[in-house]
């Protein structure tokens, strides 16, 4: 068995991919991928998008939770996705390229050379299948929601959300995945699956997982690993390429002692490196729901179940939206039903959710054993201004006047959660934090800026600060949120990662 590498990338997800099959275009390199779970081409829950909320707290899921929230929902469970490509593999493949501001935000905040202008060349390079929904997919509902919101909300009808950046709007979402056979386009589907088994410098090693990065003379060299077989250790002539998420880079860090030595002590890690941003500003959207009772059935089509969407700019604080809503053809009642409220047969939600948190939270360690899961604060709705509650609570409030204007309205029974005896802005909080849910998106734990930045772990160049041959390219190096569903931005992350190391930079 080959255990040496140029390259050994860790994590097959949705930056993972993306670097494998880019590095392994040279025959004279040689490119491992270490994923820990199976692959995914014998897996038509996985492959179909329409199944997607089957691998919710699946064997395909890592099923996080969070610490106690004492202003937000404790009960979340973070799904985060264990088998090839990720959460790509895993979620409803809404596409969204991030709008320039977005990035020029990371540029800002010391991500040199990640502007927005230049990040344009990445998202052309993207080879994933993706369109409108097409007329094939879209409920009767539909149409009569999107009018309903450009009337209440005085937004633009965004028949393209990608054509050009945009401030606001109401329409069909884009969605990465064909239509004719329902197969998501993942990160593995668009750039692994055609390669796998005909290009012979590529290995993709999975249900395999890593334990640890070994470092020698301040270099990355290994990655000790347990496999179906027992332990194995993989070696890297060249790099090691962290790639396994938000929650699990900044936690494989810190169980290789790369992280806040002082913590490490406490749980008997040797320190192999001091960095004491690792696991520190861990971000999320989080969202809300509002649930109505329908007069009667919706009907089969959909691509995903939730298939539109709306983006308000209500404080005019710069050209972005700062409030985004899902909408649901399906009972999306994992809170609501906690909170004692019933679940009609014939529903529909709308989940308003914050784009650009103010909140921010943290990882950590609770032990050095592999096995058990790390503590994960994501402080929801702690920022000191009440930005986000506020966020929330106008939500909720608009999503009311959408529903109050035809021809939506004629599809309403009567509203289900929070229900018509929750008017008040205070009333409205209360059970919007206690209804709130996650999007799951969870970013952060190894951000990325400036090298004299304390709380940063990687460069612009995506190299871990003191560290050779080593580099973090997935959504953990979010040093803030996008205001759209992050899957083209980590894709975009693993163009430019493998375009660096091609580069020599």
């Amino acid at each position: 068995m080959v255990t040496e590498f140029d390259y050994v990338i860790v994590g097959g997800g949705t930056a993972g991919s993306v670097i494998a099959a880019r590095l392994s275009e040279n025959p004279d390199v040689s490119v491992a991928v270490i994923e820990a779970g199976p692959d995914d081409r014998p897996y038509d829950e996985v492959l179909k998008l329409k199944r997607w909320l089957e691998l919710l707290e699946s064997d395909f899921d890592y099923k996080y939770t969070t610490q106690i929230q004492p202003r937000g929902n404790s009960h979340i469970v973070h799904s985060r996705a264990k088998v090839l490509g990720g959460c790509s593999s895993h979620n409803t493949m809404i596409w969204f390229k991030p709008l320039p501001g977005d990035w020029d935000d990371w540029a800002s905040k010391g991500a040199t050379g990640w502007e927005g202008a230049g990040m344009e060349q990445y998202y052309a390079r993207l080879p994933n299948k993706h369109q409108i929904v097409p007329e094939q997919d879209r409920d009767p509902i539909l149409p009569d929601w999107i009018e309903s919101a450009v009337a209440a909300t005085g937004v633009q009808r965004s028949p393209d959300w990608n054509a050009q950046p945009f401030g606001d709007g109401a329409g069909f979402l884009d969605v990465a995945y064909d239509p004719a056979t329902g197969i998501r386009s993942s990160a593995s589907v668009s750039y692994l699956h055609p390669i796998m088994d005909t290009r012979g410098n590529l290995h993709v090693i999975c249900d395999t997982r890593a334990l640890h990065i070994g470092l020698e003379n301040g270099h990355a060299r290994s990655v000790r690993c347990e496999g179906p077989d027992g332990p194995v250790t993989y070696r890297a002539s060249q790099e090691v390429v962290l790639c396994a998420g938000a929650i699990d880079s900044p936690r494989l860090l810190l169980l290789s002692g790369i992280g806040p030595a002082d913590d490490l002590r406490e749980l008997n890690i040797d320190v192999q490196h001091d960095l004491p941003g690792v696991g520190g500003e861990i971000l999320d959207h989080p969202e809300s729901i509002i649930m109505w009772e329908l007069k009667k059935p919706l009907g089969p089509q959909t691509a995903m179940g939730a298939d539109c969407a709306l983006f308000v700019n209500r404080l005019k604080a710069d050209d972005r939206p700062d409030l985004m809503y899902h909408t649901y053809q399906l009972p999306f009642t994992f809170n609501t039903e906690r909170l004692g409220y019933p679940v009609p047969e014939n529903v529909i939600c709308m989940t308003p959710n914050i784009p650009r948190t103010k909140s921010r939270g943290s990882l950590w360690l609770l032990s050095k054993n592999p096995d058990i899961k790390p503590a994960i604060d994501f402080g929801y709705f702690t920022d000191a201004d009440g930005y986000d509650e506020q966020t929330i609570v106008d939500g909720l409030e608009i999503a009311r006047e959408v529903a109050a204007t035809g021809p939506f309205k004629e599809w309403i029974k009567k509203e289900v959660a929070p229900g018509p005896k929750i008017t008040s802005r205070k009333d409205l909080s209360t059970y919007g934090r206690a209804a709130h849910h996650t999007v799951y998106h969870p970013l952060g734990g190894c951000k990325i800026g400036a090298l004299d930045d304390p709380t940063t772990v990687v460069g612009p160049d995506l190299k871990v600060k003191g560290i050779d041959g080593l580099r973090v390219a997935d959504g953990a190096i979010f040093p803030a949120l996008t205001t759209v569903n992050p899957v083209v931005g980590v894709l975009m992350i693993g163009e430019k990662c493998a375009d660096l190391i091609r580069s020599g930079r």
